[in-house]
């Protein structure tokens, strides 16, 4: 399993919206085989820096069937006016682990 993070920047005034439209959007990319799971985070500090953390069975499931895909526009196409700027975009594997005591 790796996980795609997305760290996004979106324009002031914007951020619900932002929010609700990857909400809706993440019924098209649930869609996708090699689709394990997602969530969205907001900063604190930083009220237009969101974190979507999505999770895949491999890179290739993100980057190949996903953003080679139809579903890849419609996606963008609901969240990118969102955006300011590009979102910076990498994939990470779980390397330790420590449960909540």
């Amino acid at each position: 399993m790796v996980t795609e993070i997305a760290d996004i920047l979106v324009r002031g005034g914007s951020e619900d919206e932002f929010a609700d439209a990857v909400r809706q959007g993440l019924t098209i990319v649930a869609g996708t085989p090699g689709f394990l799971g997602a969530r969205l985070t907001r900063s604190v500090e930083t009220p237009t820096r969101f974190v979507l953390l999505i999770e895949w069975e491999t890179v290739e499931a993100h980057v190949v069937g996903f953003r080679e895909s139809a579903d890849f526009a419609r996606w963008r196409a609901l969240v990118g006016p969102f955006f300011d700027g590009a979102p910076r975009v990498e994939h990470v594997v779980e390397t330790v682990t420590h449960p909540a005591t």
